[in-house]
């Protein structure tokens, strides 16, 4: 029998993982969940939509799994706001792994993870919680993805890396051998980082510069982290 899932989010992310979950996964999806200031339509793919301050008096999470459907908004800010609140609530918290991604026997994933077609994870590789892997990327061997990142498309991480919590990654951009990426960066498209980063900002470029703006500040992070 399919487990039951309730995804949390009525965007192109949710529209993306009920396609995902519904046709290459164990799952069925059941329901949408948005918060009552955003609740406009009663139905979105054509399923019910309901409240998400109310979700688990409908849909108890006894009997269902959620999943949180959401981009990296404010520096992944409100996608882990809706993961730790969905997991208060006592929800189990699904991962999406594509049936075409290469995951070595012993890669390590946590939960809300959504990781799409043609991702590469190679051997002794750990992918944190909560971690978007869009499709096409490589990640190589023993390295880290910590909780919250956002990593886009055609990214190479080689190998002893690490990425430090809600960093985001942009598209075609490369991160060399044995190097930590720090909490809190944002990596525009096409950067190539070949040193130790700082946290809280934006590198750009190849070899990658500092941004004299802080990461935060750019995508407009409060300071209580919603």
């Amino acid at each position: 029998m399919s487990k039951k899932l309730v995804i949390v989010g009525t965007g192109e992310t949710a529209a993306l993982a009920y396609e995902y979950f519904t046709h290459d996964s164990p799952y069925e999806v059941v329901a949408f969940a948005v918060e009552k200031a955003f609740l406009t339509e009663d139905s979105f793919c054509g399923l019910p939509v309901v409240a998400f301050e109310d979700v688990e008096l409908k849909y108890s999470p006894k009997e269902y799994d959620a999943f949180v459907a959401m981009a990296a908004g404010r520096l992944n800010r409100q996608r882990t706001r809706f993961y730790r609140e969905t997991k208060t609530k006592g929800y189990k918290l699904a991962s999406y792994v594509s049936s075409r991604a290469f995951v070595w026997h012993n890669v390590e994933i946590g939960d809300n993870c959504f990781i799409m077609e043609d991702n590469t994870l190679q051997p002794f590789t750990k992918v944190g919680n909560n971690v978007v892997m869009w499709s096409g990327n490589h990640l190589g061997h023993r390295s880290v993805v910590k909780d919250n990142c956002f990593i886009t498309s055609h990214v190479v991480v080689c190998g002893f890396c690490e990425i430090g919590e809600n960093t985001y990654i942009g598209v075609n951009s490369s991160v060399a051998n044995n190097i930590k990426i720090a909490a809190d960066n944002f990596i525009a498209m096409g950067t190539v980082i070949g040193k130790n980063t700082e946290e809280n900002a934006i590198y750009k470029g190849n070899p990658a510069v500092k941004a004299p703006i802080a990461a935060k500040k750019f995508c407009q992070v409060k300071e209580s982290g919603k």
